[in-house]
C-alpha cells in the first residue's frame, strides 16, 4: 500500500512538473496560486548549492491525511506568494524557499524580500535579503500588515498564525513619526518594542534629529513611551532628555494623557517647571486640559483649558489662566503678583429664532505687566481688553426682536474698567402702514420703535461733591478706585442706569425728478430713577448737587429736512491708457429743528446762582447719566454737505485679443460739511469739516486726511488779574485778515503694506495654514482651529517663507491749536515685516518711533531659520518693560508641538 501510495505520487507530481514548465513560458503571464500545505512523507533532498532553476509550486490537491504536520484550521485565509527566479519545496523539513523579488501574502500581511524562507511545521517564515558576488545586500526584507510598513535593514521571522515579530534593524513609520530599532519584537495587537531604538519625526535618511533610548514601546493607536532617553541633533548627542517619554500616537486625538513640562530657569523666579498636567479627553464633544507651574524661588501658576463642541447648535472654548508670585524676603528688587486671565469664547451654529454668543477677554490689569508670552509680540504690547456676551431672539409672526448684552471693557495700561451689566434691547422693525397708497410721501411713510435698558458700572469715581471748579457744569476729575471684590459695594452704590425709548418717523420721495427728499421726526423719552438738585454753598463759592431718588421722565423730540441728488462729470481721452475720467458729485442740504428744552418749567433744567455777584447758570438736572438729557437751547440748523469721487477708466494689460477696462481710484472720497444754526445768538456757523481718503499702487499704500477749520476771528484781551487772554470773537476772520479760518485740527494717517507678492488677507492666510495642517495629517479640532486663527490675525506669528520680503509701515500725524495759541503736535511712526536672507533663513522685526517722546517705541527682532523638520525661531526685545530673548527649535510634525528646545532670559532677570 505504501509503494502504490508513492507510485501515485510520483506520477501526479510528473504531471504537475511538465504543466508548471510550461507555465513559466514568459509570453504567458503569471498566476499567483492558492497553496495547500505538502505532503511530507515524501523525501527529497534539497541543498542550497543545488537549487533548481525552475519553480515549483505547492501541490494544489486537497489531502486529508491526517498524519499532515501543519492542521488545515491553523489558516484563517488563503495564502499566494510568487518568486522571480525560483521556488524550492524541502519536503523533508516541510519548509519552501523563495529566490529573488520574491512576495508572499497572508491575510492583510505581505511580505517582500530576495529570500523568503517558509517553515510549515513552526508556521514561521524568515526573510533576508541576499549578497552578490562583491558582498553587495540587496532585497532586504520589506514587511506590510495592515496599514503599517516595517523596512528591514538585516532579517526578520514572522509567525503567521500568532502575528508576532522579531525584525533585525527596522525602520517603521507610526502615524507622524518614524522608529527605528536594533531589534524589534512586534506583538499580535501591533505593538512594537524596540532595543536601542530611536524616534523621529524627520523622514530623511539622515535625520535632523532624533531621540534615543534603550526601550522604547509603540502600543499602536495610543502613544510612543521610551525610558531615559537624549535629544541628538544631526547625529550630535546632547544633555537634554529625561528619565522617561510619553508621545501620543492617537489618530483620531481624543486621548487622555499626561502632558509634560518644558523646564528652564529665571533669576527672579529660579528654576521652574511650566505646563505640567493632564488631557482629560472626556468624550467627542468635550475636552479638558488642566496644567500648572511652579517655581523655586515662591512662585506658582494653575491653568485651565476646555474646548466644547455640540454638532449643529454651538461650539467655544475657554481658558483660564491665575498666576501668584511672592518675592523672597532677602530680594532687593521684590516682584509680587497676584493675577488671572480669563477668556471664553462661545459660537452658535445658525438655526432657530434665538442666538447666544460670547466673546470674553478679561483679567487683572497686572497680568500683562508680569506674564509675558514670547512667541506673541502682539500679546505682550496689549493695551485693552474687550468682552462681549450677547443673546438675541426674534419672536416669529411679529416685527419685534429682543437682545440682551453684557459688555466690558478695561484699559491695561491705566486699570479702568467699564461694564455694562445687563444691556437689554427691544425693537421693532420699521413698519409702513401706508405702502398700498399711490400718494409717495404717505406710501414710503415709516415708524419703528426701540427701547434700550442699560446698567454701567465704572472704577471712575464722580466726587459726591461739587459740579466743576470753573462752576461750568463739567464734573470734576474723577477718582480711580481698584476694581476689586473689597470695592464691590462702592462700584454698585455709584453704578449708572437708565432706559431710553425712541420712536424714529420717516418718509422720503423724489422731487423736481432728480432730487430725493427725506423728512423725519425722532421722539425720545429717558426713565431715570434719579435727578439732581443743586444750590449755591456760599461757604465755599461752588455750585453742589443732591442726588434725589425717585422716577423721572425726560420726553424730546427733533425733526429734519434734507435734499440730496447725484452729479456726474466726464472726460474722455482719445489716446494713451487712460479712457475716462469721472467725477461724482454728491451735495446734501438739510434743515434740523429742535425745541428749547430748557425751560425750567419743564423740569430738566434748573437754574442756579454760580457766584456772589448773583450771576445764574442752567444745569441739567440729568448731568452725567447714562443718556444724558434733553438738549440745551434751541436749535433752527441748516446743513451743507459735499461729496466727490474721483476714478479714471484705464487699458490693463490682457493675454486676451480683447482690451479689457479697470477702475483707478484717483481720490476715493472728498467730504466737507458744516452748518448755520438760526436760532444762536453768536457763533452761528459751525466749524468746517474737510477729510479726504485715497490709495495707491494698487490699494497697497492708503491715504487718510482729516482737518477741522473755524471760520471765527480770534482776539486777544486783558482780564481782571491783568493777564492777557486770546479768545475766538463773534466775527468772521476774513473779515479780520485773518484768512477763511485757523485749522483746529488735523490728522494724517499714513498705511502701507509692500511686498513683491500679492498681500494676503486674514482669511486666505486662515485657509493656507488649514490646508497645510490637513495636507501634512492633521486632523482639525477646537484647539487647532483656535491657533490657526491667533496665527492669521498675528502677521508676527506667520513666516511666509516663499516672500522674499514684506514691509509694513504707518505714520500718523496729529495737529492741534487752541484759539488761545497752545499748540500741540504728535507723530508716531510703526514699521513691521520680514526679509530672507537666504532661501531658509528669514529676519522680522517690529518697531516704531514716538516723535514726541524722541524714543523708540516697543521693539522686536526675531530671526527664522527653516530645519526641515524643525523651525527656529529667535526673539529678541532689546528694551523696555518686556525685554528678553527667547530661542525655540521647535518640531513641525502636529503631535509634537510641545518636543522643543528653549533657552528664554525674560525681563524678570534684568
Amino acid at each position: 500500500m505504501q509503494n502504490l501510495r508513492l507510485f501515485l505520487f510520483s506520477f501526479f507530481g510528473l504531471i504537475l512538473l511538465t504543466h508548471f514548465a510550461n507555465a513559466q513560458d514568459p509570453v504567458k503571464p503569471r498566476r499567483e496560486r492558492p497553496i495547500t500545505f505538502p505532503d511530507t512523507l515524501v523525501s527529497q533532498p534539497t541543498q542550497r548549492g543545488l537549487q533548481d532553476t525552475l519553480s515549483i509550486p505547492a501541490d494544489t490537491l486537497s489531502i486529508s491525511d491526517s498524519t499532515k504536520i501543519v492542521p488545515r484550521n491553523g489558516i484563517e485565509s488563503d495564502i499566494t506568494y510568487f518568486a522571480e527566479d525560483s521556488i524550492v519545496a524541502d519536503f523533508p523539513n516541510n519548509k519552501l524557499i523563495l529566490y529573488k523579488e520574491a512576495w508572499f501574502e497572508y491575510g492583510d500581511m505581505r511580505l517582500d524580500a530576495d529570500y523568503i524562507l517558509i517553515d510549515w511545521e513552526k508556521s514561521e517564515i524568515y526573510a533576508s535579503g541576499q549578497a552578490d558576488s562583491l558582498g553587495n545586500i540587496s532585497g532586504n526584507p520589506f514587511f506590510k500588515q495592515g496599514g503599517t510598513e516595517y523596512e528591514v535593514r538585516k532579517e526578520m521571522r514572522y509567525n503567521f498564525k500568532t502575528q508576532k515579530a522579531i525584525i533585525k534593524d527596522v525602520v517603521t513609520e507610526q502615524q507622524d513619526g518614524i522608529l527605528r530599532g536594533e531589534t524589534i519584537k512586534k506583538t499580535e495587537d501591533g505593538s512594537i518594542y524596540l532595543d536601542h531604538g530611536y524616534y523621529t519625526t524627520c523622514k530623511l535618511t539622515n535625520p535632523h534629529w532624533h531621540i534615543s533610548s534603550n526601550k522604547i514601546k509603540s502600543i499602536q493607536g495610543k502613544q510612543v513611551v521610551s525610558g531615559p532617553f537624549n535629544l541628538y541633533f544631526n547625529g550630535i548627542p546632547t544633555p537634554l532628555g529625561l528619565p522617561f517619554g510619553i508621545i501620543p500616537d492617537t489618530p483620531e486625538e481624543k486621548a487622555s494623557g499626561i502632558i509634560f513640562p518644558s523646564y528652564g530657569q529665571e533669576q527672579k523666579r529660579g528654576i521652574f517647571l511650566r505646563d505640567f498636567g493632564y488631557y482629560f479627553a472626556i468624550n467627542d464633544y468635550l475636552h479638558t486640559r488642566i496644567a500648572g507651574d511652579i517655581y523655586s524661588n515662591g512662585g506658582w501658576g494653575v491653568k485651565s483649558q476646555t474646548v466644547y463642541k455640540k454638532r449643529y447648535r454651538y461650539s467655544g472654548s475657554m481658558n483660564v489662566d491665575f498666576q501668584k508670585f511672592v518675592s523672597p524676603e532677602t530680594d532687593l528688587e521684590p516682584v509680587d503678583y497676584n493675577t488671572f486671565r480669563i477668556a471664553w469664547s462661545h459660537n452658535p451654529e445658525s438655526r432657530g429664532n434665538s442666538r447666544f454668543s460670547a466673546s470674553v477677554n478679561a483679567g487683572s490689569t497686572s497680568y500683562f505687566n508680569n506674564i509675558i508670552n514670547p512667541n506673541s509680540f502682539q500679546n505682550n504690547v496689549t493695551s485693552d481688553l474687550q468682552s462681549n456676551i450677547n443673546y438675541t431672539k426674534t419672536f416669529t409672526g411679529t416685527p419685534f426682536t429682543m437682545s440682551a448684552s453684557m459688555r466690558h471693557s478695561q484699559s491695561v495700561q491705566t486699570g479702568e474698567v467699564n461694564l455694562s451689566l445687563p444691556s437689554m434691547n427691544v425693537a421693532m422693525n420699521r413698519q409702513s402702514p401706508f405702502k398700498n397708497v399711490k400718494f409717495e410721501p404717505l406710501k414710503t411713510f415709516n415708524i419703528a420703535y426701540t427701547f434700550n435698558l442699560q446698567n454701567s458700572i465704572t472704577n471712575r469715581i464722580t466726587p459726591d461733591l461739587g459740579v466743576g471748579g470753573d462752576l461750568s457744569g463739567a464734573p470734576q476729575a474723577p477718582e480711580l478706585v481698584p476694581f476689586t471684590p473689597a470695592n464691590f459695594s462702592t462700584l454698585l452704590q455709584n453704578a449708572n442706569n437708565g432706559a431710553q425709548h425712541r420712536i424714529p418717523i420717516s418718509s422720503n420721495f423724489r422731487v423736481f425728478k432728480h432730487f430725493t427728499a427725506t423728512g423725519s421726526v425722532n421722539i425720545t423719552e429717558l426713565w431715570y430713577l434719579q435727578r439732581l438738585n443743586y444750590y449755591y454753598n456760599p461757604a465755599q463759592e461752588r455750585v453742589d448737587k443732591i442726588v434725589e431718588d425717585g422716577f423721572n421722565r425726560v420726553t424730546y423730540y427733533n425733526s429734519s429736512f434734507n435734499l440730496n441728488t447725484n452729479v456726474y462729470g466726464f472726460y474722455n481721452f482719445k489716446k494713451g491708457k487712460t479712457q475716462t475720467i469721472r467725477q461724482l458729485f454728491t451735495p446734501s442740504v438739510g434743515f434740523n429743528f429742535t425745541p428749547d428744552f430748557s425751560d425750567p418749567r419743564l423740569g430738566y433744567y434748573q437754574e442756579v446762582q454760580i457766584n456772589e455777584e448773583g450771576d445764574t447758570r442752567l444745569f441739567s438736572r440729568q448731568q452725567g447719566f447714562i443718556y444724558s438729557g434733553a438738549p440745551l437751547g434751541e436749535s433752527r440748523a441748516m446743513s451743507f454737505n459735499l461729496r466727490s469721487v474721483l476714478e479714471a477708466k484705464v487699458l490693463s494689460e490682457s493675454d486676451s485679443t480683447e482690451a479689457t477696462t479697470k477702475k483707478v481710484p484717483l481720490m476715493e472720497s472728498i467730504d466737507f460739511n458744516t452748518s448755520y444754526n438760526f436760532a444762536a445768538d453768536s457763533f452761528q456757523l459751525a466749524p468746517f469739516s474737510i477729510s479726504a481718503r485715497t490709495s495707491f499702487f494698487e490699494r497697497r499704500v492708503s491715504v487718510n486726511l482729516r482737518s477741522t477749520i473755524d471760520p471765527y476771528a480770534v482776539a486777544t484781551f486783558t482780564n481782571s488779574s491783568g493777564q492777557e487772554v486770546t479768545r475766538s470773537i463773534n466775527e468772521f476772520a476774513w473779515k479780520n485778515g485773518q484768512g477763511i479760518g485757523a485749522i483746529r485740527n488735523a490728522s494724517l494717517n499714513l498705511n502701507a503694506s509692500i511686498n513683491p507678492n500679492s498681500s494676503q488677507s486674514q482669511g486666505e492666510v486662515r485657509d493656507e495654514l488649514t490646508n497645510q495642517f490637513l495636507n501634512e495629517g492633521g486632523r482639525m479640532n477646537q484647539f487647532v482651529e483656535s491657533e490657526i486663527n491667533r496665527i492669521a490675525t498675528d502677521p508676527s506669528q506667520y513666516i511666509d517663507w516663499n516672500v522674499p520680503w514684506n514691509l509694513t509701515f504707518g505714520y500718523n500725524l496729529s495737529y492741534n491749536k487752541q484759539p488761545s495759541g497752545n499748540k500741540n503736535v504728535t507723530q508716531t511712526i510703526n514699521m513691521s515685516g520680514d526679509v530672507s536672507i537666504s532661501e531658509k533663513w528669514k529676519i522680522n522685526f517690529n518697531t516704531g518711533y514716538d516723535a514726541q517722546t524722541k524714543e523708540l517705541t516697543q521693539t522686536m527682532i526675531g530671526i527664522a531659520r527653516d530645519l526641515h523638520c524643525w523651525q527656529m525661531n529667535v526673539n529678541w526685545v532689546p528694551f523696555g518693560r518686556f525685554t528678553s530673548y527667547n530661542i525655540d527649535i521647535r518640531v513641525k510634525s502636529s503631535i509634537l508641538q510641545d518636543l522643543k528646545v528653549s533657552r528664554r532670559r525674560s525681563f524678570f532677570d534684568n
